[in-house]
């Protein structure tokens, strides 16, 4: 039997200190509060959605986001748990092609989902065309790879380490990683 050849995908659930990440933390009290997906452990191609301008938290949508510039750059004490999983190539492709397309109608097509995020506050959920908040797209990108996953479908950041299969990587500051 040939054994398929695997690749890896990286999740990163953060506490940034940003005034929503605050809120966040504060009503479901919980560590982290914002999720990211990168497809490499360097992190240089790490995707999520959330402020566009690291000054301006009313304008969200999809970001490529970098320990070295932007939101996670200000706000230089982020903390971070790091995490693996193991995919098949086919998924890995599947991931880059689903981030690709976010990537090529960016902002001017995706915006971030305000009134989802309050409604997975109270654990229900409300689907907007186009419209993500962070855990909400990372969700969206595995369960389109056909990444099996156990998350629910009001997905919060804490929820991805409740995933049946992945290797811790780091934890600590973002900056330190």
């Amino acid at each position: 039997m040939i054994e398929k050849k695997k690749e890896k995908i990286y999740i990163i659930i953060s506490f940034t200190g940003t005034l929503l990440s605050r809120i966040v933390r504060f009503w479901t009290c919980r560590k982290y509060s914002h999720t990211s997906i990168s497809l490499d452990k360097e992190l240089n191609e790490m995707y999520s959605f959330g402020r566009v301008n690291p000054y301006n938290p009313f304008k969200g949508s999809f970001v490529h986001e970098n320990i070295k510039w932007g939101t996670l750059k200000r706000f230089h004490n982020t903390k971070c748990i790091i995490i693996s999983m193991d995919v098949t190539k086919k998924q890995y492709n599947d991931v880059k092609n689903i981030i690709q397309e976010f990537i090529d109608n960016g902002q001017k097509y995706y915006k971030f989902n305000i009134r989802g995020i309050v409604y997975a506050a109270f654990n229900k959920i409300i689907r907007q065309k186009n419209k993500y908040y962070c855990s909400e797209f990372v969700k969206y990108v595995l369960d389109n790879a056909n990444i099996d996953n156990n998350l629910p479908g009001v997905v919060k950041p804490m929820d991805f380490l409740k995933l049946e299969k992945y290797d811790v990587v780091y934890e600590g500051y973002l900056k330190k990683y």
